[in-house]
């Protein structure tokens, strides 16, 4: 089909200060390129990175600013250059929606490193115009920055994988923690933690959550498949599983110690760091020397990636524990968020929240 050569009026819900309150915000989407999809919003999932960008945690925030960037909608029209989608197709868009192309990272489909990407929101586009996100009718991306979402893959379950699931799947494939038998910690259980148990179960890993309390070991054992719980202040259980863990993904969003976590290590154990934390982390050398292990970290993950990890979910059977709720609650599930009030992800479902017919 031809691009369309255009400009659309949207309606998204918006933060317009510091105060991270959104609501309802009418804005114009940049032209349909000949590379674009226009893609009719059906529901995007609530990430923690989100509310560190409307309350400007990290000190970069533009207003007014529409978040979300785990999206799933409908391909309404195409460009006349694109080739990998079609009208009717259900796709995805994730944190990010462009990049230079050119450098090392781009040149090694590891885009996500590139240090010119756009992101989904919050960020400039090409034409100088403000990215706005997925918590808004529709969008317009290039289509090198959308996925195809599997058949018989529900939209709202599909939304969390496009962040949550990616982060995930991405340092266990980069790092080589893929084989089964594997011994893993999962640090952390919340909408990024939760996928972190499914995936490295339906991997063959020994699956390990550990948490700063009791409160979620039935969830983690019962529900989500989970071998061991491990509480983090609780002396006795941490040192009887020193040195066992080939890894741990971290992904707790605040400040928190590091070294009783790197006395869980194997010899060469990856301790991965996924949480956004704007405050510096400790920890002493010789935790780290006397068994040669590794704090290292990682960021989302590749489109390439991104669409492995959708077929990995989809053949596993896989899928995200949610709340979906309208977009007129999103204020509620962002405080509900803060105080880890979810299980796991919320989701919004945003077509059915008739944003069209909402005036600012």
């Amino acid at each position: 089909m031809g691009s369309i050569e255009m400009e659309r009026k949207t309606v998204g819900w918006a933060a317009r200060d510091p105060s991270g309150v959104l609501s309802p915000y009418s804005y114009t989407l940049r032209e349909t390129g000949a590379e674009d999809v226009y893609v009719k919003v059906r529901c995007c999932g609530i990430c923690h990175t989100d509310i560190h960008q409307i309350k400007n945690d990290l000190g970069m925030s533009n207003y007014p600013m529409v978040p979300g960037h785990e999206v799933v909608g409908e391909v309404k029209e195409v460009g006349s250059g694109v080739s990998k989608f079609r009208v009717g197709d259900v796709v995805g868009v994730g944190c990010i929606v462009g990049c230079c192309r050119k450098c090392r990272p781009c040149n090694a489909d590891i885009e996500q490193y590139c240090s010119n990407k756009i992101w989904s929101y919050n960020d400039v586009y090409t034409d100088g115009k403000p990215t706005q996100g997925g918590f808004a009718t529709a969008m317009v991306v290039d289509q090198k920055f959308v996925v195809k979402i599997p058949d018989g893959m529900a939209a709202e379950q599909a939304a969390p994988l496009l962040c949550a699931g990616v982060t995930i799947y991405s340092p266990l494939n980069h790092f080589g923690l893929k084989s089964s038998g594997l011994r893993g910690g999962i640090l952390g259980l919340g909408g990024v933690g939760h996928m972190g148990v499914k995936i490295a179960k339906a991997m063959g890993h020994h699956v390990t959550v550990i948490s700063s309390s009791d409160r979620k070991r039935a969830e983690a054992l019962d529900h989500l498949g989970a071998d061991d719980y491990l509480v983090s202040s609780d002396a006795d259980q941490m040192e009887k599983i020193a040195d066992t863990l080939d890894y741990i993904i971290d992904t707790i969003p605040v400040f928190h110690p590091l070294e009783p976590y790197l006395s869980l290590l194997k010899i060469d154990g990856k301790l991965i760091l996924m949480g956004v934390i704007n405050t510096p982390l400790q920890f002493v050398t010789p935790m780290v020397m006397l068994g040669r292990k590794s704090i290292t970290g990682s960021f989302i993950g590749s489109m390439k990636e991104t669409e492995e990890m959708l077929e990995f979910c989809k053949e596993k059977g896989l899928t995200s524990t949610i709340e979906t709720v309208k977009m007129d609650y999103i204020n509620t599930a962002f405080e509900r968020l803060e105080k880890n009030d979810v299980r796991y992800r919320f989701v919004v479902d945003v077509a059915g929240s008739k944003l069209d017919h909402i005036t600012e």
